[in-house]
């Protein structure tokens, strides 16, 4: 099967219409439509259906362009791997994933300290949430993301390679001038008749996990979209949130934090495809290492190791530990 004629059913699926597809590949759309035949033919199961408004995959053509898009990604990758080697260059920018809170400060730190070291080098820092940036590291869409095994947690994948760089403890962001402010760690008790906010359900699922192992309930009133939202309405005054710790030096004004007793933890890892790595990968690994530690909060009562990552045995999904993907 010619990957021409992957490209152009994955295309078709895409845009959801022959003439569309056809428009954008530069062919006839009686062309499209013999491809999308052929293939057919080859594979001997219908793969796109009509409706009202166009066309769309099958169930067997949606589990076809699954692996199909996957295919022409890897086709892809390794036509650019080849250009790379006979051109005697490797000038692909390097694509960084992070999750918002991570993109924040240690991200940033890390690639400031691999430039001081290897030179300039031509790089984009992508923000998104933990799920959405492994997809993107399968896609080949990012060299690498630093991610969380926050709710829902980080799936095992064989095409990724995962390194753990340590357990961020949450903490409580507060505005300045809270009657709580300065104050030592603090059970979470003493912070129920607070009002909180956050700004996804896996944050709240953590919260409230946390409150209910102390014998409260934690006041969920305010919702912000993101998390800027959920730090403007602390700064503002309106309400308190839980926040991961490596957030605390890149805050905003107008807000401190609190450290509680047995604080929350969300794991912090660096994924990279298995596959074709960015040549400046393994000197960012080690930026991202160091630029952890520097921020880890004075008040952490340890230095994470791998020892401390969630267990292989058991699915992240599991844990009660684990912390938003803010």
């Amino acid at each position: 099967m010619e990957l021409t004629v992957w490209r152009t059913f994955v295309t078709v699926c895409r845009l959801g219409s022959l003439s569309a597809a056809a428009i954008e590949l530069n062919h006839t759309q009686s062309a499209v439509s013999r491809q999308i035949a052929g293939l057919e033919r080859q594979l001997g199961v219908r793969l796109v259906e009509r409706h009202a408004r166009g066309v769309r995959p099958t169930p067997a053509g949606e589990v076809f362009r699954h692996h199909a898009q996957a295919t022409l990604n890897e086709a892809d990758r390794a036509v650019r791997a080849i250009r790379d080697v006979r051109d005697g260059t490797f000038d692909r920018p390097l694509a960084v994933g992070a999750t918002p809170s991570l993109a924040a400060g240690i991200v940033p730190e890390a690639i400031r300290g691999l430039l001081d070291r290897a030179g300039a080098i031509r790089w984009n820092l992508l923000p998104g949430l933990s799920t959405q940036l492994h997809n993107r590291v399968i896609a080949g869409d990012l060299d690498i993301a630093v991610v969380t095994d926050a709710p829902p947690g980080l799936p095992h994948d064989p095409r990724i390679e995962r390194r753990f760089l340590g357990l961020d403890d949450m903490v409580v962001a507060l505005p300045v001038g809270h009657p709580q402010a300065a104050r030592g760690p603090v059970h979470i008790h003493t912070l129920a008749d607070q009002t909180w906010v956050e700004d996804n359900d896996g944050s709240a699922a953590l919260l409230r996990q946390h409150a209910a192992r102390a014998g409260v309930n934690a006041r969920i009133d305010l919702t912000a979209a993101d998390l800027a939202g959920k730090m403007a309405l602390v700064a503002t005054g309106h309400a308190i949130a839980l926040i991961p710790g490596v957030l605390t030096s890149a805050l905003r004004t107008g807000i401190t934090t609190m450290p509680l007793v047995d604080p929350p933890t969300r794991g912090i890892y660096a994924i990279t495809p298995r596959r074709h790595p960015h040549p400046c990968i393994t000197p960012l690994l080690d930026q991202l290492a160091t630029a952890f530690a520097s921020v880890r909060p004075a008040h952490a009562p340890h230095q994470p190791t791998e020892k401390d990552a969630p267990s292989a045995a058991l699915t992240f999904n599991d844990s009660v530990t684990e912390t938003p993907r803010a």
